[in-house]
């Protein structure tokens, strides 16, 4: 029988989606900015103005989203214990992209300068764990030592995965289910991480509090498959971040992976010395044969099978009012996925 919720999951969302998602959430999103603006007052002055830097109001917000979503009381209803774990999860998610674009020498990060361009790679490491410090010191206030674990656990496991994928960087001996071990820790965790501090705040039962957990793992996992396309797929100007880092470092992705199992073997090796650095990357080339090969239907494929289990996670939760405007991320997903599509 088919699921009560799954059916709510289509590829036909227009790509101003998001606006659509989020235009209930403007009150939230209000209080959200406004509250992590006052933080900058509980940084040293002397680094105060590059905690600003970073807090800025430009990004898509996806997990604030899922703590209020996973949480929902209604538009006009907003919770002051949901925004201070939205802003917790937010400055866990922005410490990390600090981290992140040092890794991978990145320049643009929201249309913009990344910290590390702007302060240099030691100050921006530093800055990145002030960050993470100031998110858990905000964990601490609530009546319950449960959510301070929570985000400690996965900041933890946040770090491990960057780890993981930093010391495999350079290396063929990595497997699909290597790369989704690593994906499912340096992402979907914080994803994860959102829709369960959101239901727990709100109040929801134990096993919808899960529910809304393996949800947003596995949407995470969807989204950074996503990511992993539009590395390849992508264009700058409109994701607005450095794009082709995967290849030049590297990381073997779930892209690349469907490459090398349509290549041939002497092209695979090929691919696989580039992947070491042991000879010149050939992106343009490696996106020609993608796109010869259909590695785009095949990734997109497996962001689908993410996505329907995001929303199976929910079967034995029919007619809870937070569903379907949870769901309603994945086609907003589904409908970033179509954008990449190549013409033709």
């Amino acid at each position: 029988m088919p699921s009560a919720v799954s059916p709510v999951l289509k590829p036909a969302a227009p790509p101003q989606a998001f606006a659509g998602v989020f235009a209930g959430l403007a009150p939230h999103m209000a209080q959200l900015d406004r509250f992590l603006r006052a933080q900058l007052d509980a940084f040293e002055p002397e680094i105060r103005a590059m905690a600003d830097y970073c807090i800025d109001t430009s990004g898509k917000r996806i997990r604030p989203a899922l703590v209020f979503l996973s949480g929902w009381k209604g538009p006009d209803l907003v919770d002051p214990g949901l925004v201070r774990a939205a802003a917790v999860v937010e400055l866990v998610h922005l410490a990390t992209l600090v981290h992140d674009d040092i890794m991978d020498s990145a320049d643009v990060r929201r249309n913009r300068s990344t910290a590390a361009r702007e302060f240099g790679p030691t100050a921006a490491v530093l800055l990145g764990d002030s960050l993470f410090a100031h998110a858990l010191h905000l964990a601490t206030h609530y009546p319950t030592n449960d959510v301070c674990a929570a985000v400690s656990a996965s900041t933890r496991r946040v770090c491990a995965g960057e780890i993981v994928q930093t010391l495999r960087r350079g290396s063929t001996d990595v497997t699909p289910a290597d790369y989704k071990r690593i994906i499912d820790l340096k992402t979907a965790e914080l994803f994860r991480l959102s829709c369960y501090l959101g239901a727990f705040l709100g109040g929801a039962a134990p096993g919808y509090a899960q529910a809304s957990a393996l949800f947003g793992r596995h949407l995470g996992i969807g989204y950074q498959i996503y990511d992993d396309l539009a590395d390849f797929f992508g264009r700058e100007d409109r994701i607005g971040k450095t794009l082709g880092t995967d290849l030049a470092s590297g990381t073997l992705t779930l892209p690349l992976f469907a490459l090398m199992d349509r290549l041939s073997e002497s092209e695979r090796n090929s691919l696989a010395e580039e992947i070491a650095g042991r000879r010149p990357q050939q992106p343009e080339m490696r996106l020609l044969q993608m796109r010869k090969l259909g590695v785009f239907d095949s990734v997109a494929g497996a962001i689908q099978a993410e996505l329907a289990a995001a929303a199976a996670a929910f079967d034995e939760w029919p007619g809870h009012a937070p569903i379907p405007l949870l769901l309603k991320l994945g086609e907003v997903l589904l409908a970033q996925v179509e954008a990449l599509r190549p013409a033709g």
